[in-house]
């Protein structure tokens, strides 16, 4: 009996709580381990592409617009936080290789997404599924050749 009492007590607050799950870049950018920044922002682009898909399904292109430019801005700080290390990813793989699976990870995800848009709107997700193809791939490039002499 107390169950059916707690139980929807406890829905409302997971529902209260899912938008605030959502971060922004901000907390990527405090992050002042370079490995740490890079896989805060990836997680970051993860809760953008959730976003944006739940702003699509209620119609609002405005915020799925919003959405697809903080996954740019996101797998980019991750990238370029990577770069920034200076470590040869072959040597130290850790946050290369998490960052190799999720934009992986994430590509695929961004390409389902494009495909449940209408026609009309998949074009938006050309240039962020470029972008990711390029990360992950130099990212993959940097695991198997290692750093050039």
């Amino acid at each position: 009996m107390s169950l059916i009492r707690i139980l929807p007590a406890l829905l409302g607050l997971t529902l209260t709580a899912a938008p605030a799950a959502h971060a922004d870049l901000k907390a990527a950018l405090a992050e002042r381990d370079l490995g740490k920044r890079s896989k805060l922002a990836l997680d970051n682009a993860a809760d953008a592409l959730k976003a944006g898909r739940a702003a699509f399904e209620r119609g609002d292109t405005a915020k799925m617009t919003e959405a697809v430019t903080e996954m740019r801005q996101s797998v980019d700080l991750a990238y370029d936080s990577l770069k920034s290390t200076g470590k040869d990813p072959r040597k130290s793989p850790k946050w290369f290789k998490h960052a190799e699976i999720a934009t992986r990870d994430l590509l695929k995800k961004v390409d389902t997404f494009q495909q449940d848009l209408n026609f009309q709107d998949r074009g938006m997700l050309n240039d962020l599924k470029t972008r990711l193809q390029q990360v992950h791939d130099e990212i993959l490039l940097g695991l198997m050749e290692g750093k050039k002499k």
